[in-house]
Order: C-alpha cells, then sequence, then structure tokens
C-alpha cells in the first residue's frame, strides 16, 4: 500500500498567488496539488512552478482570465483524455490524470464546477442552468464508468450539499451554491461511483468550511462559511482513508483566496 497525500485549492489565480505555494507544500506536505481557477492560458503558464515547489510533474489546462484546473505531484503522471467536452463550452473545467504509484495506477480527476451565478432559476439565469447542466453530465458520464476503481475526484465543486456544509442552513437555502436543486444533483453525483472522503471521516453534524467570502471583514469572528470544496474516493479506496486537513490558516494569508486548502490522507 502507498500513502498518498492528496490536496486541493481553488488558488484564484496562479500567477497572483504563486507565492503562497511554497507555504502550502511546506505546510501540508502533498503528494500531489489540484489547483482551480488558475485563470492563465496555457501559453503563459509558469511551467517553473512544480519544480520549484517539489513536485515536478505536473499538467494543466487554462484559457485566459477564467476557470483552469492544474495538478502538480511528485509521482510521475499521464493525462488522461477520455472525459467529454461538458456542455461544449472547451471552457477548462476538469483535468484527469493518471498517477504512477508501487501499487499502480491512480486516477485523478480535477474539477471546478460552474459558480451558477446569483439567482437559482434556470430561466432568469443562464448560468444557473449551465450548472445545472454540467452536473448532470458529469453524473452520467461516470455513473456509465461501471466499477470504476482507483480513482479520486476533487475540487471545488461549487456546493455545499449537508446542512452542516454551511454556516446556516436556513439562510442559505435560497442562495445558489445551497439549493436544495444543486445539493441533490452533487449528491447524485458522488453516489455514481464516490464516497465524500472528508465526511466519511467527519460525519455530520461537525462544521466544516473552505470558503469564506471576501465581504466578510472578520471572516474568522463571524464563520460565515461553506464546505464548497471536496474529495472523492471510490469505494474501494474508502477503507484507506487515513486523515484529512482543512488548512483554515491559509484564509489568513497575505492577498490569499477567498478558499483554503483541503488535504486528504489515503491509502492506495
Amino acid at each position: 500500500m502507498t500513502a498518498l497525500r492528496i490536496a486541493t485549492w481553488n488558488i484564484n489565480s496562479l500567477r497572483l498567488r504563486r507565492g503562497l505555494l511554497e507555504k502550502l507544500v511546506a505546510t501540508l506536505r502533498p503528494d500531489v496539488l489540484c489547483l482551480q481557477e488558475t485563470k492563465v492560458p496555457d501559453a503563459l503558464f509558469p511551467a517553473d512552478v512544480p519544480e520549484a515547489i517539489g513536485l515536478p510533474h505536473a499538467a494543466w489546462w487554462g484559457m485566459k482570465g477564467y476557470n483552469g484546473v492544474a495538478v502538480f505531484s511528485r509521482l510521475p503522471l499521464e493525462r488522461l483524455t477520455d472525459a467529454p467536452d461538458w456542455c461544449g463550452k472547451g471552457d477548462c473545467r476538469h483535468l484527469a490524470v493518471a498517477l504512477a504509484t508501487p501499487s499502480g495506477p491512480v486516477e485523478i480527476n480535477d474539477f471546478y464546477v460552474p459558480a451558477g451565478g446569483d439567482v437559482p432559476d434556470r430561466a432568469a439565469n443562464p448560468k444557473f442552468g449551465h450548472k445545472l447542466d454540467f452536473l448532470a453530465e458529469t453524473t452520467a458520464w461516470f455513473g456509465a464508468r461501471n466499477g470504476l476503481k482507483r480513482a479520486v475526484l476533487v475540487g471545488d465543486l461549487n456546493i455545499a450539499p449537508l446542512e452542516a456544509d454551511v454556516w446556516s442552513h436556513r439562510a442559505l437555502l435560497d442562495v445558489v451554491s445551497h439549493t436544495p436543486e444543486e445539493c441533490a444533483a452533487l449528491t447524485t453525483w458522488m453516489q455514481h461511483g464516490f464516497v465524500d472522503a472528508v465526511r466519511a471521516q467527519a460525519p455530520a453534524p461537525e462544521k466544516l468550511f473552505t470558503w469564506w467570502s471576501y465581504r466578510n471583514r472578520d471572516w474568522r469572528a463571524s464563520n460565515r462559511g461553506r464546505r464548497l470544496d471536496h474529495v472523492w474516493v471510490t469505494p474501494d479506496l474508502a477503507g484507506g482513508l487515513r486523515g484529512y486537513e482543512i488548512l483554515k490558516d491559509a484564509r489568513d494569508w497575505p492577498k490569499t483566496s477567498d478558499h483554503v486548502p483541503l488535504l486528504v490522507e489515503v491509502e492506495v
């Protein structure tokens, strides 16, 4: 068995916050680091970063100003290209790699799910419709991969599915990221092949958050957070879960993201 430490972080601009990655790696000691919202086209990607932070094997997919995903690893990896172009948009929201571990390959899927705008109504808000369509497509695709094993799915999934994943269930029922429709859709996707690696170790009703709005002047005092970032594992890996960490202190780093890094350790 190999113990893998897998971290995920919505960095909200790689070029703006690349200096924080060394601190993240020194603190969490990940074997794999998955980023979302890198916001940099491939031609301008800072290719020196993976080596500089000690995770030299890398893959990325990005575009100017929006979205973008990247995976950095201590172990060799191979980019996988079997997944469809979600919603036909080519908007750099998913990157899959096969990680070469001593016990065999492990598939890592790094996702950045659409935020969905502000109005939770498909007719009034096309962004919300796009989010629901994206979730339907990912659910169907992974559901068709019967018996998927040795796979991990991580990322900013932009939904806090449980009551314990938000500071106030009642206050956020009509707020995009915690509406019943979104929560049901995300849960259905997860149930098509995965286990929530964090909640398997810290069940509700324990409150867990990975995001606090920039609008909160004292985010620690108000603690109005949401658990938008997730790590899922296939059922065959669930018995190998060996811990998790939400790096809450990263929310106080200079010029940081509104998300904080999340790490899960699993034996594969």
